[in-house]
């Protein structure tokens, strides 16, 4: 078992294994509702992180910085999708997408205008997203 220290000084217990989301439901149920992320030893984590030692863990909501952050990270990366199923016949280039202070953007290039409409469908597009509940992974490549 891996000694867990919350962010109150407490320590609880749980399995080797097991992911940040499951260790948040094990705490409390409907905390796991709001927490969008983790500091794992003071690394933001996403919910899906396995936890493999002994660790400092503070839950991250809406009401923490680093927790709006991840949110807004998300949220790019789900414009993005909205954008290419929308307007894949438009030769849509993603460039960055990162998230600010007070939301996100995306930098896209695609040959077409967008109207105040196209906002409108791309905004629905994320909501139809979001209901689909799809598996967020990360992932990670080296540079060789």
């Amino acid at each position: 078992m891996l000694k867990i220290t919350m962010k109150d000084g407490s320590v609880r217990e749980v399995a080797e294994g097991t992911s940040i989301l499951d260790f948040v439901k094990q705490v409390s149920n409907s905390l796991s509702k709001k927490v969008l992320a983790a500091k794992v030893d003071g690394q933001t984590k996403d919910l899906t992180t396995v936890l493999d030692k002994d660790a400092n863990v503070e839950f991250l909501t809406f009401e923490d910085a680093d927790g709006r952050w991840a949110l807004r990270h998300t949220a790019s990366h789900i414009l993005a999708q909205a954008v290419k199923r929308l307007y894949k016949e438009h030769n849509v280039q993603l460039a960055i997408g990162p998230a600010i202070e007070n939301g996100f953007y995306y930098d896209i290039d695609m040959d077409k205008q967008l109207t105040e409409q196209d906002l409108a469908d791309i905004e629905k597009e994320m909501k139809r997203i979001v209901k689909e509940n799809l598996k967020l992974e990360r992932s990670e490549m080296s540079r060789a």
